[in-house]
């Protein structure tokens, strides 16, 4: 065998058709070309086109049932009168009724009792998480864990200021601390010792010391020994002389690794020296009764409601 002029096999019954050239022959083009490429005039299949027709005629139909153009105040309503915006609304509706019985039940009901109700504490519950992420997360965090560099509370644990109670936890929702809104709010207030220049800064470091030994952390038991006194005189009649704290005046334990803005020598002395005044709105007026018992009891059951 051998190559003729163009290429191609022969014999002549061996040969390869040329795709290009037979379809170039059979299929007529547009008359454009580019650099010699030419564009074909090639149908579209015809059930394609059929397709394409009836989304036209669905669209058309589409307009007509439905909210679709839009004017200057509002939209079409369109024949069906659909509106994902009012079928949301509406399912709110429906959750709400179904869960006002138990919102109604929730008041009716003693907190100290809310345990015995399963299913009551277990709405409550989920009730007052939800409310709580909302309300409360921004400073005690979205699990309770509390930020001590800004004297948020942890609610985690089993420490707790003016008691944790269900009744506790409810009043101090209810009221807040240290604002001015409510008069029935928790209120304390820690003298600024070295502020006030109440102690010089010879005595403050001598309670820091002390107020480290309380709690088992490192200090220097010499200087501790000497500000023992002090403690006692200036301290002890809210911390207790054992640093046992007084959760009903709202004054922390100071005996225990539980601290609300830190532990260490510098966070204390600053805490000595200029107070704290850490201040938690009232929710009263922000929530209804309700939905302030099922935060109660969500923050109850976090970890060391008592």
């Amino acid at each position: 065998m051998a190559d003729n002029s163009d290429n191609k096999v022969t014999p002549a019954s061996r040969q390869y058709p040329d795709p290009a050239k037979k379809l170039k022959d059979d299929v007529a083009t547009t008359g454009h070309s580019w650099d010699g490429i030419e564009e074909y005039d090639n149908p579209m299949p015809r059930w394609w086109v059929w397709i394409f027709i009836i989304t036209i005629i669905w669209s058309v139909g589409y307009w007509i049932a439905y909210p679709a153009w839009p004017g200057i105040k509002s939209s079409t309503a369109g024949l069906l009168g659909y509106s994902s915006r009012a079928n949301v609304a509406a399912e709110i509706s429906d959750f709400e009724a179904r869960n006002e019985q138990f919102f109604v039940q929730l008041v009716d009901t003693d907190l100290e009792d809310l345990r015995d109700n399963d299913e009551l504490h277990r709405f409550a519950v989920n009730a007052g998480a939800s409310v709580f992420r909302a309300q409360c997360s921004q400073c005690h965090g979205s699990g309770g864990a509390g930020v001590q560099a800004a004297g948020y509370p942890n609610l985690l644990d089993d420490d707790w200021l003016w008691g944790g109670t269900y009744e506790d936890i409810l009043t101090t929702v209810t009221w807040g601390i240290r604002n001015e809104d409510y008069p029935d709010a928790r209120w304390s207030e820690m003298p600024a010792f070295g502020r006030d220049g109440l102690l010089d800064d010879t005595e403050i470091d001598q309670i820091v010391h002390h107020v480290l030994s309380l709690s088992g952390s490192d200090h220097d038991a010499q200087i501790a020994a000497a500000g023992a006194e002090l403690y006692e005189f200036n301290c002890a009649s809210c911390h207790g002389d054992g640093g046992e704290g007084d959760y009903f005046l709202g004054a922390p334990a100071l005996n225990n690794q539980v601290w609300l803005y830190g532990g260490s020598f510098d966070a204390i002395r600053e805490t000595i020296y200029y107070s704290r005044f850490g201040v938690m709105p009232g929710f009263e007026t922000r929530l209804r009764e309700a939905e302030i018992r099922a935060v109660a009891a969500y923050v109850h059951q976090l970890g060391g409601g008592q």
